[in-house]
């Protein structure tokens, strides 16, 4: 049978929470890393993946801390973005990804810069970036801070 060889994608689904942090003209991003998911080298929102049973808000909080140093407190959801694709996982598997982000309003209430704090994780800088910056930035990991910057909040 033609065909009959070829493996279909795993459906794989995955609950992101992210943090939009505005600071004047400015929004806050994380650099993925070389052993992060998506593409290293490119830029998003503080945030992650929501583990099994942890409160997206709990989750958030936790990644922040650890991609930006940063404490913060969180306001509503303002928004969900959704990307779906299909190609090889981190592991080589081929699959038909779907993304969920919560994208939460949020403000710093660190005092502090922020730094990377997780050694070996998924983020390998962070900063401040100008919005239009932020705007022109042309990659599948910055589809979710491009939108995120269309919503109020």
């Amino acid at each position: 049978m033609a065909g009959a060889d070829k493996a279909a994608p795993i459906p794989v689904q995955r609950l992101a929470a992210r943090a939009l942090l505005r600071r004047g003209d400015e929004v806050l991003l994380a650099r993925i890393a070389g052993t992060g998911y998506g593409t290293a080298g490119t830029w998003t929102l503080p945030g992650g993946g929501v583990d099994h049973g942890e409160h997206p808000e709990d989750s958030l909080r936790r990644e922040v801390l650890e991609e930006t140093g940063l404490d913060v407190d969180l306001g509503p959801v303002i928004g969900v973005f959704s990307r779906r694709f299909t190609g090889l996982s981190p592991r080589g598997v081929l699959e038909d990804f779907h993304g969920v982000h919560l994208i939460y309003a949020a403000t710093v209430i660190s005092t502090q810069q922020p730094r990377v704090v997780e050694i070996d994780g998924t983020t390998d800088m962070v900063a401040w970036l100008p919005v239009e910056t932020v705007q022109r930035l042309d990659f599948a990991a910055a589809e979710v801070a491009r939108f995120a910057l269309t919503l109020p909040g």
